[in-house]
């Protein structure tokens, strides 16, 4: 069950907050909420579902060791337990299979090369449960006593298969101890109908464009068509190369952000508060400042419990590389095990460097539309290595970007996907900006001297989310292309 699904969105949704709203005490709606977490999960993953429990109670084991034995040999060695069970578990179900692979086409072993099935949202709530564990033992956070908060925490359904990375020490006081008013309320429905419409109705429809142009998983993960897809590919005008990738471009942004609105929407609706996960990156101006916009939740982990502990920029320039080369390594690890997304990660790693050493200083003297398009192009390369998981496919599309396929600029096919899709192409632009957000601030602020436009606030701001939604369900209803892009995570 995902949050596009009109089973979630017509039932389970309405249904918790409905049974809910019949408790008062915190306590009792935790324990709703936590009924429905687990059920939301075990709804696409009947038996991971204890992994989940498992692991949360291992975690929660260790940190009371670690709040028993605090400043003692036993709190560290409870620390490294706990990263041990939770990146080996993590491990076995993600990466057994990548390792095996590769280990067969070195050494011909294992002959029988195992396929686990991954569970889904396992790196986001790893990582939580990890932040957790590791804030205990620094004092951070303090430790959760009770074994169903801190498995409310991890399981919430809110974020637990597609983030935002929450941190323990933000929401503890919620878990316990939250309000819950109608304008909050308000608020989070906005917020929800936003994601949803960002979702269902762009990011799903770029999406299609994208498989129609350059392939759809299913195909490209076909072994058996690898020469007719490539032949395809290859017969690709750059134009509509360039399109497709752009595409793509929009539609991994309107998906992912989708999901953190939407998750920021439903915990305002239960009175939690959580961290923004996306903050406009694609208007940003610099490789660093991107990386500071996009996923803030998996950017801010790894700074706070990789790049830091290891030193930081504290021990010199060699050490500094070093210390992003293993961030970077692992952030493209952590979002899947291919050889693709560790290169993506090193593409970077590569690029980031460069920057903080040779182009920033220069890259400052330019005017911002220079700075600003320079961003764009380096994001728009790495995602062609982030959407294929081939090394051949990459191959291919980099070179009919610049028509090394002997494959022409443009086509009829070209020009028509062009021309129907332009202006579903320029909402899209405007979509990943913060012009929307600027011109409703703007109301807000005006409409605090203007009864006029205040009345007109009121009724756009209460019509807006409903006829979002309404436009949203719609385009769901009988629509079976809603792909979930964090089914690797």
């Amino acid at each position: 069950m995902v949050f596009s699904d009109i089973f979630f969105l017509l039932f389970f949704l309405p249904l918790q907050l409905i049974v809910c709203s019949f408790f008062d005490e915190t306590k009792k709606r935790n324990i709703v909420l936590l009924c429905f977490s687990l059920f939301f999960y075990a709804w696409g993953e009947p038996m991971y579902v204890f992994l989940l429990v498992g692991m949360t109670f291992a975690d929660w084991f260790f940190s009371l060791l670690i709040a028993s034995h605090r400043g003692k040999p036993a709190a560290k060695l409870a620390l490294i337990g706990s990263v041990v069970v939770s990146l080996g578990l993590l491990s076995v179900f993600k990466y057994t299979g990548f390792f095996a692979e590769n280990l067969h086409a070195l050494f011909g072993v294992p002959e029988n090369i195992p396929h686990i099935p991954l569970p889904i949202g396992i790196s986001f709530y790893t990582f939580q449960l990890l932040s957790y564990v590791a804030d205990v033992y620094r004092g951070d956070a303090k430790c959760a006593t009770k074994f169903h908060e801190l498995l409310l925490y991890a399981s919430l359904f809110h974020q637990c298969i597609a983030g935002p990375i929450i941190r323990y020490s933000d929401v503890h006081r919620e878990i316990r101890l939250r309000k819950i008013n109608w304008t909050n309320r308000g608020k989070g429905v906005q917020r929800f109908a936003v994601g949803l419409a960002k979702k269902a109705l762009l990011a799903n429809s770029c999406g299609a464009l994208v498989d129609t142009i350059l392939l759809p998983d299913a195909q490209l993960s076909d072994l058996t068509k690898l020469s007719e897809n490539i032949e395809i590919l290859a017969s690709r005008p750059v134009s509509l190369v360039w399109l497709g990738m752009l595409f793509y471009m929009l539609q991994i942004y309107l998906d992912f952000s989708a999901y953190s609105d939407m998750a920021i929407g439903m915990g305002l609706m239960e009175g939690f508060h959580y961290k923004e996960n996306f903050n406009y990156p694609y208007t940003t101006s610099s490789v660093t400042e991107f990386w500071r916009c996009w996923h803030i939740s998996l950017s801010s982990f790894f700074r706070d419990y990789v790049y830091i502990p290891l030193g930081g920029n504290r021990k010199g320039e060699a050490r500094t590389i070093l210390n992003l080369l293993i961030v970077w390594l692992l952030t493209g690890f952590w979002h899947g095990a291919s050889w693709n997304f560790i290169l993506w990660g090193l593409y970077y790693f590569i690029m980031l460097v460069l920057e903080k050493r040779v182009i920033l200083k220069k890259l400052r003297k330019m005017p911002g539309f220079v700075r600003h398009l320079y961003t764009l192009v380096i994001v728009f390369f790495g995602w062609v290595l982030f959407r294929f998981t081939r090394m051949a496919y990459v191959g291919i599309v980099l070179k009919g970007l610049f028509g090394l396929n002997h494959n022409g600029f443009t086509s009829h096919e070209a020009v028509s996907v062009f021309e129907n899709n332009l202006f579903f192409l320029l909402v899209c632009i405007v979509a990943v900006t913060p012009l929307v957000r600027n011109l409703r601030e703007w109301i807000e602020e005006r409409s605090k001297y203007s009864k006029s436009l205040l009345y007109t606030k009121r009724i756009l701001f209460t019509a807006l989310p409903a006829i979002l939604l309404v436009l949203s369900v719609l385009s769901l209803v009988g629509n079976s292309y809603n792909p979930f892009l964090y089914f690797q995570f």
